[in-house]
């Protein structure tokens, strides 16, 4: 078990306090809000040049002028990124030019009403993992270059599900918002699982983290009603405390830079250390097994590049 001295209270700014990233490139997709916003911003306080990957440019835009102003940082870039379209992201990847030292896979969408993309994918498993998944091995050459990692920014809600692949996008069985959100989350973990099998010689490492429960865009498809009540019925209220953006942001800039992580993947991290294996139900803390099987996330990659090679086929 990694521990790293840091815990739930810390920033994202008091661990870029204890990085030089000076001359490394980051992307940072979803970083033109919530936790995303203070990932930027530590970065770039840490000395990294820093893009802003967010589909609305202008939001985007304002974020980075306002942090350079902030940081003193002015390496701070947009481009626009939409990871529920696959056009968008191969396009961003085509668009990046040089070497890449950190990926922070960050974006996601949450409990959204049943949706499917013009591919046919259920939104949150075609957000959260195929669209960065698709990203990852776009950008996999400026990965490889020089050494980078990867940072899947997951969540507890993976304890919700495992990754159904008998019916991913709900085509046989009864969409459930949470389960639908869970199995993503659960994808995300299972990428760097295999990431760490497949890219061990490579010199990329890649592994995931749970940000806390804080309040961002990224329940903007609850009421306020609907978000108690999902509070309630987990029991968090009783024993999960809310965090800051800047402290949600603290794990991400852990797993970004700790040299405790140098050249390992598929590991899962919360407040900021590497999280335990779940016990006694919960759906609040800890690993669980099926999103370390080895076997799943061999499992997982092989479903997805059929999925994407499928695109191509059509």
């Amino acid at each position: 078990m990694i521990t790293t001295g840091f815990g739930f209270d810390t920033t994202a700014q008091e661990v870029a306090n204890t990085a030089d990233l000076a001359g490394r490139r980051a992307i940072v997709t979803g970083g033109a809000s919530g936790i995303g916003v203070e990932t930027v911003r530590a970065l770039a306080t840490a000395g990294a040049e820093v893009t802003i990957a967010a589909r609305d440019i202008d939001a985007g835009q304002r974020v980075a002028t306002s942090l350079s102003r902030s940081t003193g940082n002015k390496r701070i870039s947009v481009a626009r990124l939409d990871l529920a379209s696959q056009e968008s992201v191969k396009a961003f990847a085509r668009n990046w030019d040089g070497p890449l030292h950190l990926l922070i896979n960050n974006a996601g969408v949450m409990a959204t009403p049943f949706t499917r993309t013009p591919e046919g994918w259920e939104l949150q498993f075609a957000t959260n993992h195929f669209g960065h998944f698709t990203l990852t091995l776009g950008l996999f050459n400026s990965l490889r270059a020089e050494g980078a990692r990867v940072v899947n920014v997951s969540s507890s809600a993976h304890l919700m599900s495992d990754v159904v692949f008998d019916d991913i996008h709900y085509a046989h069985r009864e969409y459930e918002r949470w389960q639908a959100y869970g199995q993503s989350k659960t994808a995300n973990i299972l990428f760097g699982v295999e990431a760490g099998a497949r890219w061990s010689g490579e010199g990329i490492t890649m592994n995931a983290l749970m940000p806390g429960s804080i309040a961002t865009n990224l329940q903007r498809h609850l009421t306020p009603e609907e978000l108690q009540e999902r509070i309630r019925q987990s029991g968090a209220a009783a024993t999960r405390r809310l965090k800051t953006p800047e402290q949600g942001a603290a794990t991400t800039l852990v797993v970004a830079t700790t040299p405790l992580l140098d050249g390992i993947s598929g590991r899962y991290f919360e407040d900021c250390n590497e999280a335990a294996p779940v016990s006694g139900g919960s759906h609040l803390r800890g690993v669980a097994p099926y999103a370390q099987d080895p076997e799943a996330a061999a499992q997982l990659w092989k479903v997805s590049e059929e999925t994407l090679w499928s695109l191509k086929a059509a």
